[in-house]
Order: C-alpha cells, then sequence, then structure tokens
C-alpha cells in the first residue's frame, strides 16, 4: 500500500486534473482562431487604407515611420477587434460557426 493511500488528507480525485471535453476545446480553438482572423482581416484592411496617407514635416516620415507603420497598424487592428463587450468587427463569430461546421461539431 502506497503512503499516500494511507494518509488521511489525501483525496484521489484532487490527485490529478481532469482534461476538458474535446468539444469545448475545439471551441475554445475555434473562437481563437477566428478572432486572430478577424484582426489579420482588420490589419490587412487597414493597411491598404494607410498606403495613401503620405507624412512629411518635422515629425513625419523617415525610415523610422516606414518601418513601423506596419506594428502601429497591427495594434489599431486588436484594438479594434477587442473592444468593450467583446463585440469585436463582427467577423469572428461567423468564422467560428463556419469552423465547427466544418469540424461538425454542434
Amino acid at each position: 500500500m502506497s503512503a499516500l493511500a494511507t494518509t488521511p488528507s489525501y483525496d484521489p480525485s484532487l490527485a490529478a486534473p481532469r482534461a476538458p471535453t474535446m468539444i469545448a476545446t475545439t471551441r475554445e480553438k475555434a473562437a481563437k482562431t477566428a478572432k486572430a482572423f478577424e484582426t489579420q482581416f482588420v490589419s490587412q484592411m487597414y493597411q491598404h487604407m494607410f498606403d495613401g496617407i503620405e507624412t512629411d514635416g518635422l515629425f513625419g516620415g523617415g525610415t523610422g515611420e516606414k518601418m513601423f507603420r506596419s506594428v502601429l497598424i497591427d495594434e489599431y487592428a486588436k484594438m479594434t477587434t477587442s473592444r468593450p463587450g467583446g463585440s469585436g468587427f463582427g467577423i469572428a463569430p461567423e468564422i467560428e460557426k463556419m469552423l465547427l461546421k466544418h469540424q461538425e461539431v454542434q
């Protein structure tokens, strides 16, 4: 008999955490993937929008702006898709439904 079995405070149900069900894991992955797709889509949309904007003057332009403009646009997209209330841009829920439908998860 093991020492753990004879210890009065040992509870076998607490020994190992249970793995989440496959459906819950699949839904979480689908939601995360849909949100990432939505963010990438908005980022690409903003990229095309910002391509037409030229900057000049004392604080605009230069190689620094060329290097970091895409990072700024990605952050704008993240902020747009993660608005308070979880509403996002509106594409993620439909993408999630399509992903789950293609995986045949109800």
